[in-house]
């Protein structure tokens, strides 16, 4: 056999082994990428939806607290008020009876 022949032979055998070793790597990188693509249907099918539903509930329960934020704190003073002036007219019911 001629260098040549020899060096050929050995390419083949090593193509062989790598094609025997890369087969297996190649069939589980076949199948995440059908497992990618699944999870992929799920989330754009059924989690996104789920999560924009979500996230309208809250965006419309924020704006409807938002607007009433401000007016909170006028509400704590008015029932202060009230107290003291319901604390002054017991008192003065009181004095009457």
């Amino acid at each position: 056999m001629t260098d040549n022949e020899l060096l050929l032979a050995l390419s083949d055998m090593i193509d062989k082994k790598l094609d025997a070793k890369l087969k297996p790597i190649e069939n589980d990188i076949k199948d995440m990428k059908g497992d990618i693509h699944k999870i992929n249907l799920y989330q754009e099918n059924i989690i996104s939806p789920r999560l924009e539903t979500i996230e309208s509930c809250y965006t419309d329960t924020y704006r409807r607290y938002k607007n009433y934020a401000d007016k909170m704190e006028t509400v704590f003073e008015d029932v202060e008020l009230l107290k003291k002036v319901v604390r002054e007219h017991s008192a003065k019911l009181e004095q009457v009876s």
